[in-house]
């Protein structure tokens, strides 16, 4: 099990890497610059829940297969852009795909520790979503997460089919794979069929006499 997780937790670095690598490689950074949206964009979430649940030093910095993972995957992204800009908007996809993994590797993280079930599904919701913040922020954007996309919903809903599981003493195995796919489902559904949630409208400001007096 302990394997599982590892593997989870890597493959999940690499590809939200791989995100953050593509992002850097659209806006024309130069190598050093994609590696460091790969490191920051695979490890930010772990970083945050790592730190949350006091496993200190995090993994991100304390085992170096993640700073290895997440810098062959910058490398591969800066050499063969080219091959990963094929697939259909691929900065999504790994997202997505990321996205699934982090939020189930991360709520088992957080149930091992001790955690209430609802905080470990917010836990875990939060280690899926860190990476695409950080990226984000550093390229100087509005968080993903914060334009009614169907995102933070998504990492939600697989972690909470992780807790779920958990409760029913169901097979960790499956619960986690069940809980990805769902995640990984809405995330990509949710940007194939443009699924938002609402979106705050500011209150109009009513005219007056003198403003319509001004217009004419």
């Amino acid at each position: 099990m302990q394997a599982l997780l590892l593997g989870l937790d890597l493959v999940g670095t690499f590809v939200f890497a791989l995100s953050g690598a593509t992002a850097g490689v659209r806006r024309r950074l130069d190598l050093f610059g994609v590696l460091v949206l790969s490191f920051a964009a695979s490890s930010s979430g772990g970083i945050a829940r790592d730190v949350l649940i006091g496993a200190v030093p995090p993994a991100a910095i304390s085992d170096w297969r993640y700073l290895a993972v997440s810098l062959l995957a910058g490398v591969i992204t800066f050499r063969w852009s080219a091959v990963i800009e094929r697939l259909r908007n691929p900065v999504r996809i790994f997202d997505a795909a990321g996205l699934a993994l982090f939020a189930v590797a991360g709520t088992h993280k957080a149930l091992a520790s001790g955690l209430d079930p609802a905080m470990a599904a917010l836990l875990g919701m939060l280690t899926g979503i860190g990476g695409g913040i950080a990226r984000d922020l550093l390229l100087a954007q509005v968080p993903m997460v914060l334009q009614a996309e169907l995102y933070a919903i998504a990492a939600l809903a697989g972690a909470t089919v992780v807790v779920v599981g958990s409760l029913l003493s169901a097979p960790l195995g499956v619960a986690m794979m069940l809980g990805a796919a769902l995640c990984f489902g809405l995330r990509v559904m949710a940007v194939w069929r443009g699924w938002r949630l609402p979106t705050a409208r500011p209150p109009q400001t009513p005219t007056t006499p003198v403003d319509n007096a001004r217009d004419t």
